[in-house]
């Protein structure tokens, strides 16, 4: 503790603090030598103590032992001794949010977790400091609303058994700040703020802790005005431990979040700043100022739709009745006063303002009208959408877009935020209006704190892959994604809506284009007549198509159930019971009937359906609370493989209600969701996707990645976005080319890889739509999005490859990455990759080892290309799906017969009566020509031919079609637990 380390002290002790303490006890009053100095303190008459400055380990000079050291030692310590370790380059400083961040007041936030510092010496102090918190937080505000509940989510720290710990901030429904600390003692301790937060504003609230003082600052704009400060002292300790546990931006399931943006957040984790030593910059300047300019704006556009809707039904909305026949309105129309109208009132500055909203709203007064006085700003945006969007329909539709902007975004002022989405697409892509990632960014945004489904999806998948100067943040990409993906079981179970079936239907697949179908379709009309038959797998495939919309069918609940009927009741096949008892539990469509639902399920549980077996479980579960009985069954489902079943048995651990076992297992709950999860189980997935981004359970280790995949899994199945995609190949079966550039566009926007690879090839069909419409290169970019996703399909890799190798516009050759799309496609099992690659090494291109390896090439063989050229052919072939002679096995013969050809030219017996024949017949050449110049003859010239070569061989860029089968669907599950 005196010294430095040297050859004899090894580990001197490393102290940060010293604390002295002195006190003084009466001889008689408990003061004994004997026992702890800390009961001795208790006792004392007086005491105080001081801190004592500590010398850093190797500012301490070294201590003089008085021994010699053999010379070889000490040469080998001297070289050493002055040696100053270094420590890991760490800070206290932890920038939790960089990026805007859109809350919509829903239960979803940002999940973050700080892990223990790697430096010994901020460790120890983070430790010596839990009972005596110092850190500071300065996070920027932009708040919309003050809570609708009694507290909204600001941040806040979950510990590891799920409760709130320091620190906690909420905002309250009267705008005050909530600031909740947990005590040493096991207790929660809570203070409100006298101030209330400024709403429409940017604000910084800055947040400083030290021991049981609060210090709380709040700056509004970018300069930084001051707005409030106020300081909070407590006597008692607080527990303070940001590593057991994690912190939560906005909503969780425990509290909704605040309704408004979030800005850069900063957390000093060690230390108390002053707010003027805080370095806490907004680097998204201009878009916050748009963010600013956009709400100021849509305040006015509020405040005329408000107007308009309270005055016209007392002036213009009675003109209707002039049309009746009425002999003294008549008379009073002819001689009494003339009528007059109620006056907006709108000065002519703020008409000329807004254009395109007056225009917007004279048009749904005199075509609809409002359907009575109290009709909301909202309504007036959707019906000015609808009109917006009816003529972006039309066969030229494109052509209207920069018509249309404007009424986009006065729907948008108006909260219906489909417009929203609609407006950040048009600008991030350049789609027939001057591209703007700004504007795109603040539409996104706008919609994504609305909650619009696309819109948060978009936000969600530029964050995931960090693209369109999105910043790489994978906590960030989950907020938004979990938000959809909590929203999604619950819209398959609304009937209501534009939703459909999201189908995984691939522009290049003919044959599953053929099956696409209408009501009045051939496909449609023979399962009808089929089912109408008594064919149990038609009325099956009828009810499924009907009830959710699928293969071009609309959507008709009602129809549907109607052959679930009719299938169940006239047929024994068990899938149909089963469906139409489910049918029947819900009351989707038909009037509840619990006693036939359970006769049916019985029934259908009997003739061995898994699923019927898992429904009684169910049934037991929610009726009856016999979770013996519901545990019993569901077993025996999960035994049969169903995953409703492993989700379920994971609920009643999660309660703690699984019979004999009286406590909650979230060990066992998070094992059955995992199980429940691979099964395609979407509320296990939803779960799972919360254990990896908290990392709270041990089997469940924390993974940001993995949360955002698991997450946008369950997102991309939402019914709003498949309504979206449904409409875009509607309009290319119907050859409406317009119509289905605009929808494929939103919907590859929001990530979703099939619509990518869609919108891509209808780009190289269409490339005078996508050249004189989008203000981006469609081809590459959509092929380049599709190629980073989970389960892109092997044409995607081809072709990729091909721009790769060929260069494409603005993008120059490489062939390494141009080899590294050939290799996935390879390895995805498309006999093209494998021939591409060797085309590649035909070419004289050398294959990286690496990709060699990631391809199970023997590695003794990869030192030579005909080894390597053998295997990858021989794999080509292997991987064709070509009965007959197909490329690969014709390169293959070819490569063979090179090789036989090259061994016969290397043996010396050709190799000689090759040059005799050779040598025989230039010496007849020549005796020839001087026969004929003896003759005095002049011989006619000929003209020499060309030796044809073959042209050089190039990798294909026909893509491989992919024929994946269509997933079929399952009838929904009912949440906690489903049935």
């Amino acid at each position: 503790m005196v010294y430095r380390d040297d050859y004899f002290i090894r580990h001197s002790i490393s102290v940060s603090a010293v604390i002295l303490r002195a006190w003084i006890t009466h001889k008689y009053s408990g003061g004994d030598l004997n026992v702890k100095w800390e009961e001795n303190l208790l006792h004392a008459v007086a005491k105080n103590y001081t801190l004592l400055k500590t010398v850093p380990p190797f500012e301490r000079p070294f201590k003089d032992h008085q021994v010699c050291l053999e010379w070889n030692m000490d040469y080998i310590w001297n070289l050493r001794a002055n040696k100053i370790p270094q420590c890991p380059l760490e800070t206290d400083v932890v920038t939790l949010l960089g990026f805007l961040y859109a809350s919509s007041g829903e239960n979803t936030g940002i999940v973050k977790k700080f892990p223990r510092f790697h430096n010994r010496e901020l460790e120890a102090t983070r430790r010596q400091r839990i009972d005596y918190p110092v850190f500071t937080v300065s996070l920027w505000l932009y708040l919309l609303h003050y809570c609708k509940a009694s507290l909204c989510g600001i941040l806040y720290f979950v510990d590891s058994n799920e409760m709130y710990s320091t620190p906690s901030v909420f905002l309250t429904e009267e705008g005050h700040l909530h600031i909740q600390m947990h005590l040493v003692k096991g207790e929660d301790l809570a203070v409100k703020t006298k101030f209330t937060m400024p709403l429409k504003e940017w604000v910084r609230l800055d947040i400083s802790f030290s021991g049981g003082q609060i210090v709380v600052t709040t700056s509004i704009g970018q300069d930084l005005k001051s707005y409030h400060n106020q300081t909070i002292s407590f006597r008692e300790d607080f527990y303070y431990n940001d590593t057991a546990g994690y912190f939560i931006l906005g909503g969780s399931r425990y509290v909704a979040g605040i309704e408004g943006f979030f800005g850069p957040l900063k957390y000093y984790r060690l230390h108390t700043l002053h707010p003027e030593q805080i370095v806490n910059p907004f680097l998204e300047k201009q878009l916050a100022e748009q963010l600013q300019l956009y709400y100021e704006r849509c305040a006015e556009v509020q405040e005329i739709v408000s107007v308009y809707t309270a005055t016209v039904p007392q002036g213009g909305g009675r003109q209707e009745a002039c049309d009746l026949r009425n002999s003294y309105l008549d008379l009073k129309l002819r001689y009494g006063r003339p009528s007059t109208c109620r006056a907006f009132p709108w000065e002519k500055g703020l008409k000329d303002r807004h254009p395109s909203l007056f225009q917007a709203l004279l048009e749904v007064g005199l075509w609809t009208g409002p359907r009575n006085p109290n009709e909301s700003v909202l309504e007036i945006g959707g019906r000015i959408f609808e009109k917006a969007v009816k003529r972006l329909s039309s066969v030229d539709g494109l052509h209207q877009i920069s018509s249309v902007v404007p009424f986009l975004m006065d729907s948008s002022c108006c909260g219906y935020h489909k417009a929203s989405y609609y407006l950040a697409v048009f600008y991030e892509t350049g789609l027939n209006v001057p591209r703007d990632q700004l504007q795109g960014m603040l539409y996104s945004l706008v919609g994504g704190q609305g909650s619009e489904r696309l819109s948060s999806m978009n936000l969600g998948y530029k964050h995931y892959q960090g693209v369109d100067n999105y910043p790489l943040d994978w906590e960030l990409s989950y907020a938004y994604y979990s938000n959809i993906a909590t929203k999604t079981p619950l819209d398959q179970h609304t009937l209501q809506g534009d939703q459909a079936y999201v189908e995984t239907i691939r522009l290049k697949d003919d044959e599953t284009l053929k099956v696409q179908t209408k009501e009045d379709g051939d496909v449609f009309m023979w399962l009808k007549h089929e089912a109408t038959r008594g064919n149990a797998a038609a009325q099956q495939r009828l009810a499924q198509m009907l009830f959710w919309g699928q293969q071009g069918v609309a959507k008709n609940p009602e129809a549907a159930i109607e052959w679930y009927a009719k299938g169940a009741l006239e047929t024994e096949d068990p899938a149909l019971i089963y469906d139409y008892a489910i049918v029947l539990f819900k009351g989707q469509g038909v009037k509840k009937n619990r006693r036939l639902a359970l006769e049916l399920m019985k029934k259908a549980a009997s003739k061995g359906l898994h699923q019927a077996v898992n429904g009684l479980g169910w049934y037991y579960h929610k009726f009856k609370k016999n979770y013996a009985k519901a545990a019993k069954y569901w077993l025996k489902a999960e035994e049969m493989g169903n995953p409703d079943a492993s989700y379920n048995l994971g609920v009643l651990y999660l309660d703690g209600i699984f019979p004999g076992i009286p406590e909650r297992n979230q060990t066992l709950a998070g094992e059955y969701f995992h199980k429940a999860a691979q099964g395609g189980h979407i509320e296990g997935t939803l779960w799972c996707s919360l254990y990896y981004i908290t990392g709270n359970l041990e089997t469940f280790p924390r993974d940001p990645e993995k949360a955002v995949v698991w997450a946008k899994h369950v997102a991309e199945k939402n019914g709003y976005l498949g309504h979206v995609i449904r409409k875009g190949l509607n309009a290319y079966l119907e050859g409406s080319w317009h119509e289905a550039l605009l929808y494929y566009v939103l919907a590859a926007e929001t990530g979703i890889e099939v619509s990518q690879t869609n919108l891509a090839h209808i780009c190289e069909e269409r490339p005078d739509l996508a050249k004189g419409y989008l203000g981006v290169n469609c081809v590459w970019r959509y092929y380049n999005f599709s190629v980073f996703q989970i389960g892109a399909p092997s044409f995607a890799y081809l072709k990729m490859g091909d721009l790769y190798y060929y260069g494409h516009q603005n993008q120059s050759q490489d062939l390494e990455l141009s080899v590294q799309m050939y290799a996935q496609a390879a390895l995805d099992g498309d006999s093209q990759g494998f021939f591409n690659l060797a085309l590649l090494i035909e070419e004289g291109a050398i294959i990286p080892h690496h990709i060699l390896d990631f391809l199970e090439i023997d590695p003794t063989i990869q030192s030579n290309n005909i080894s390597i050229l053998r295997e990858l052919y021989e794999r080509c072939w292997s991987q064709s799906s070509e009965e007959s002679f197909s490329p690969c096995s014709l390169a293959w013969l070819y490569l063979h017969l090179r090789l036989i050809w090259g061994a016969v030219l290397h043996s010396a017996l050709i190799y000689f009566l090759g040059t005799f024949l050779l040598s025989v017949l230039i010496a007849w050449t020549v005796q020839y020509f001087q026969s004929v110049s003896a003759s005095g003859s002049r011989p006619t010239p000929a003209r020499a031919s060309a030796d044809p070569t073959a042209p050089t061989a190039s990798p294909a860029v026909t893509p491989a079609a992919d024929a994946s089968a269509q997933d079929q669907p399952t009838v929904p599950n009912n949440a906690e637990p489903g049935e």
